[in-house]
């Protein structure tokens, strides 16, 4: 009976623990390193020359971008391509909704998201805080709905152009991590 436990255990601590959480205590540091520099290098363009009302440049899906492109690099979702483009699309289609469709959030806010995956699975720009920026343009303050489509420009893609270039430099800082991804 014991040697039936012990294989039922191992084969549940194999669905909990695997192999890609086993990750080089170095591989912390830098991707704690990427992503403190990416997010504050924002946060410091938005304190020092936005007002402390207009807090619009530091963007909620910004920090799940940075769980992707500075802790899983190698995943086919944190690619320039789908930083940018994810972001980018997302937010056109996130305010198109916001400026169509009659003011009603629950309408608005599931068509944004779900039109955005759909783009983004069309365009092979599958990034899952896409998903975020699109319901963003529909739920933000006041001060993102005046930006209208100036809001996809600044925060969306200046902010994710901070965190691609900030981690061009922060992922390839070693031999042990690249970034993007080498075509094969």
């Amino acid at each position: 009976m014991p040697k039936k436990t012990v294989k039922r255990t191992f084969r549940i601590s194999k669905y909990i623990i695997y192999r890609e959480t086993f990750v080089d205590y170095k591989e912390y540091f830098w991707s704690f390193l990427g992503a403190f520099m990416g997010i504050g290098l924002i946060a410091y363009i938005q304190s020092r020359y936005l007002l402390e009302v207009e807090n619009i440049f530091l963007i909620g899906s910004f920090g799940a971008s940075s769980v992707l492109v500075y802790g899983a690099i190698n995943s086919p979702m944190a690619q320039p391509r789908n930083l940018l483009g994810g972001h980018l699309i997302s937010a056109l289609i996130g305010v198109s909704v916001a400026k169509w469709i009659p003011d009603i959030v629950w309408i608005e806010a599931p068509l944004a998201v779900a039109l955005s995956i759909l783009a983004m699975q069309f365009t092979k720009t599958l990034h899952p805080p896409g998903g975020a920026t699109a319901l963003i343009a529909i739920i933000g303050t006041s001060k993102i709905q005046e930006l209208g489509y100036y809001y996809a420009l600044s925060p969306v893609l200046s902010g994710a152009l901070i965190l691609y270039l900030t981690a061009l430099v922060f992922n390839n800082l070693t031999k042990h991590r690249s970034y993007p991804l080498k075509k094969r």
